[in-house]
């Protein structure tokens, strides 16, 4: 079942979000089973939604490629995540890639 996974992560900076986007390298390899994703971040830390085709695609690659690469960067503590079903998705005609 596609899911929409909801993450927000208090204390993680820019920075620490690049580097570990730099040692993943999700936007070259993508991993099995992402849809798509979109981060932002506010005075509380980083902001995440993701589509995944299901909650068990999003914990292989957070166990295989992520996990690794935020303890590279140093990043401490947890996120709080939350995952739901995926009701109905809309990506305007254009829109590619990373940005």
């Amino acid at each position: 079942m596609t899911v929409v996974m909801s993450m927000s992560w208090a204390g993680v900076s820019p920075e620490q979000y690049d580097t570990v986007r730099e040692t993943v390298g999700w936007e070259e390899v993508a991993p099995a089973g992402a849809e798509a994703h979109v981060a932002w971040f506010d005075a509380q830390g980083l902001h995440v939604i993701d589509v995944w085709e299901s909650e068990e695609a999003f914990h292989t690659f957070f166990a295989q490629r992520l996990a690794p690469a935020i303890e590279k960067a140093g990043i401490e503590g947890a996120p709080d995540t939350d995952f739901n079903p995926l009701y109905r998705r809309f990506i305007a005609p254009g829109v590619t890639g990373a940005a």
